[in-house]
C-alpha cells in the first residue's frame, strides 16, 4: 500500500488521536482511493473519507459481491472497523476464500443488516449457514453443526446498542479456532470451530454487497493488528514475479501449492500464507510469522534486495529464513552477505554454476529433514558450488549430489563455469543442494536450489525434503516419517500456474530488406 507522505502524516495523527485505535494497528484503508483494494469498480468507490458499496434496482447484481483486501490474508488478529448501512444486508468476511465468480467470496462473516435482524452474528457465507447467534457463544461440531454453549446477553438488548443508520464500531477477534464479534464494545458472539474438515485458520478479508434490492453501505477507520500464533508455526511465503517459460519458475504457483497442501495436511503444525508477485505490500506481513520462504527470481529481480533492513530484522528476531531456486542468489557484496547471514550460503556469480542435469541422491544424514527421504534423482537446474557461510560452521547438508561432467560443457562464464568448479567437478567432489544453517543468533535458515520445474513437486522426496526443511526453519518438531504429503496430481499441479503471454516471433530481416 503506498500513501502520499503528507497523508501518511496527516492520517497518522487521526489515529494517534482516536482512542479506538492504538499504534499497534495498521491502517488498510487511505482514505483517498481504493489502493490495495479490488471489487466490481461500479459498485465500490471512496466518498467523505469513507468506503462506499452500492448497489441499484436498475442494475442489480446476479450475486453477492465482495470488496477484498488485495494486500495479505488475515490469520491470527483483531480487526477494528466503523461502518454505516443506509439498507439492505452486508458484512465482514474474514479468512475467507474465492468462490467461483469475480469479487466473490465465501467463509466467515461478521453480519450487518440494515433491520438489525442479523448484526452482530457469525455467519457462514457459502460455508454452513448461520455459525453463531448474536447473544450466544457457539462450536461447530467435528460434523459442522453449531451447537450453543452459553449466553452473552439478551439477544434484542444487544441488537439495541447498534445504531441504526449511523457509525458503529466493529471489533473482530480471531484467535487460534476462536472468533469474537464486538460491536461499540459489547460482545455480541462468539464462535469456536471445531469441524476440523472444514474450519480455516487464513484467509482472505473483504466487505459485502448483497444481491437483491438496492443497498448501500460504509466502511473507514479500518485497521488491522497481527495477533501472536502459539498454537502452531506460521510461515510467509514469497513469491517472485513471473519470468520463465510455462511450468518453469512457478513461484507464485508453487508457493501457493505448499501453502494449500500443509495448510490441509498438516494444519496441527503449520499455518501458511503466500504473498504473490513480490515483496509484500502489508506492511503487517511477518507480525506474526516464525519463518519466511522465498522463491523467486535472484539477482537484480530478487524480491528482498531492496529490504536488506527486513532480512537483517528477521534474522535478529530468529525467524527462520528459506530460499528456492534462482532466490538463493542476489549480488555478489552486501546483499549476498546478507542472504548468507540468514541462510548460511549463496549463490555467487563467477564461482557458482546453473547446469540442467540429473542429480542422484542416494545418502542422507541423520536429520530429522531427511525424515521419509528415500533415495531419488531427478532433472532440474541445479545449482552448486555455493559460497557458503566460512568453514562452513552452522551449515548441514541435506540432498548431497556428484555433478557428472557434462555439467561443464559450456564454456567459462558468469553462471556457467570457472577454473575452481571444473576441478571440483572433475575429481567428483559432492555438491550440496539443499543445506540447512544453524545461525549463530540462533535463529534457522536453508537453501534449496531445485524447483526450475515446476512438476519436480510430484516427485515425494524432493518436495518431502523441501517442506521438511520449511517446517524445521519454522521450529516444527518433524515427525519419524517427514512432513509427508499425499503426491499431487496434475490438476492440482496446474492450479495458480502464471498467464504466459506468448512470445512475440522475430522480425525478418532479410524479408524487410526486400520490401524496403
Amino acid at each position: 500500500m503506498k500513501f502520499q507522505p503528507l497523508f501518511i502524516a496527516v492520517f497518522a495523527l487521526g489515529v494517534l488521536c482516536n482512542p479506538a485505535f492504538s499504534e499497534d494497528f495498521t491502517p488498510l484503508f487511505n482514505g483517498e482511493n481504493l489502493d490495495g483494494w479490488e471489487g466490481e469498480p461500479s459498485l465500490w468507490r471512496v466518498e467523505d473519507g469513507a468506503i462506499v458499496g452500492e448497489t441499484s434496482d436498475e442494475k442489480p447484481i446476479e450475486y453477492n459481491q465482495f470488496l477484498i483486501w488485495k494486500n495479505g490474508e488475515v490469520d491470527d488478529f483483531e480487526l477494528k472497523a466503523k461502518y454505516k448501512i443506509d439498507s439492505g444486508n452486508s458484512g465482514i468476511q474474514v479468512r475467507s476464500f474465492m468462490r467461483g465468480n469475480p469479487h466473490q467470496l465465501a467463509g466467515y462473516q461478521a453480519d450487518i443488516d440494515s433491520t438489525g435482524k442479523f448484526t452482530g452474528i457469525c455467519y457462514g457465507e457459502g460455508f454452513r449457514g448461520i455459525l453463531s447467534k448474536r447473544g450466544e457463544t457457539a462450536e461447530m461440531n467435528e460434523e459442522g453443526k453449531s451447537q450453543k454453549t452459553g449466553d452473552l446477553g439478551d439477544p434484542a438488548e444487544l441488537g439495541a446498542k447498534v445504531k441504526a443508520g449511523e457509525w458503529n464500531d466493529y471489533h473482530i477477534i480471531a484467535k487460534g479456532h476462536k472468533i469474537t464479534i464486538k460491536i461499540n464494545g459489547e460482545t455480541m458472539t462468539e464462535l469456536t470451530d471445531n469441524d476440523t474438515d472444514t474450519r480455516r485458520r487464513v484467509g482472505l478479508l473483504g466487505f459485502q454487497l448483497h444481491k437483491g434490492p438496492a443497498m448501500k453501505v460504509h466502511f473507514k477507520d479500518i485497521m488491522l493488528k497481527r495477533l501472536p500464533i502459539t498454537d502452531v508455526k506460521k510461515v510467509v511465503f514469497v513469491a517472485g514475479k513471473p519470468s520463465h517459460p510455462p511450468r518453469t519458475h512457478e513461484h507464485n504457483a508453487g508457493c501457493k501449492l505448499a501453502a494449500h497442501i500443509l495448510n490441509k495436511h498438516h494444519s496441527d503444525k503449520l499455518v501458511a500464507t503466500v504473498y504473490t508477485n513480490g515483496w509484500p505490500e502489508d506492511s503487517t506481513a511477518f507480525d506474526n510469522c516464525h519463518a519466511v520462504v522465498m522463491h523467486a527470481d535472484g539477482g537484480i529481480r530478487h524480491p528482498a534486495a531492496k529490504y536488506l533492513d527486513v532480512l537483517a530484522d528477521l534474522r535478529k528476531k530468529k525467524i527462520g529464513v528459506g530460499a528456492i531456486h534462482y532466490a538463493v542468489e542476489m549480488l555478489p557484496g552486501e546483499t549476498n552477505d546478507e542472504l548468507t547471514r540468514c541462510i548460511g550460503g549463496a549463490f555467487e556469480t563467477n564461482y557458482s554454476v546453473n547446469p540442467h542435469w540429473v542429480a542422484q541422491f542416494t545418502t542422507f544424514p541423520d536429520h530429522p529433514v531427511a525424515a521419509g527421504v528415500e533415495p531419488f534423482e531427478i532433472n532440474d537446474e541445479w545449482y552448486f558450488n555455493m559460497r557458503f557461510a566460512e568453514g562452513m560452521k552452522g551449515v548441514i547438508p541435506i540432498l548431497s549430489a556428484i555433478p557428472p561432467e557434462e555439467t561443464m560443457a559450456r564454456k567459462d562464464g558468469a553462471h556457467s563455469g570457472n577454473p575452481d568448479v571444473r576441478k571440483m567437478v572433475a575429481e567428483k567432489q559432492p555438491q550440496h543442494l539443499l543445506w540447512l544453517y544453524e545461525r549463530p543468533d540462533g535463529g534457522r535458515g536453508f537453501g534449496f536450489t531445485g524447483t526450475h520445474y515446476h512438476d519436480n513437486w510430484a516427485n515425494d522426496s524432493f518436495r518431502t525434503a523441501v517442506y521438511n526443511a520449511i517446517a524445521w526453519i519454522a521450529g516444527v518438531e518433524i515427525p519419524a516419517q517427514g512432513i509427508v504429503t499425499p503426491t499431487p496430481d496434475k490438476p492440482l499441479l496446474d492450479m495458480n500456474l502464471d498467464p504466459k503471454k506468448p512470445r512475440k516471433p522475430k522480425a525478418n530481416k532479410s524479408a524487410a530488406k526486400k520490401a524496403a
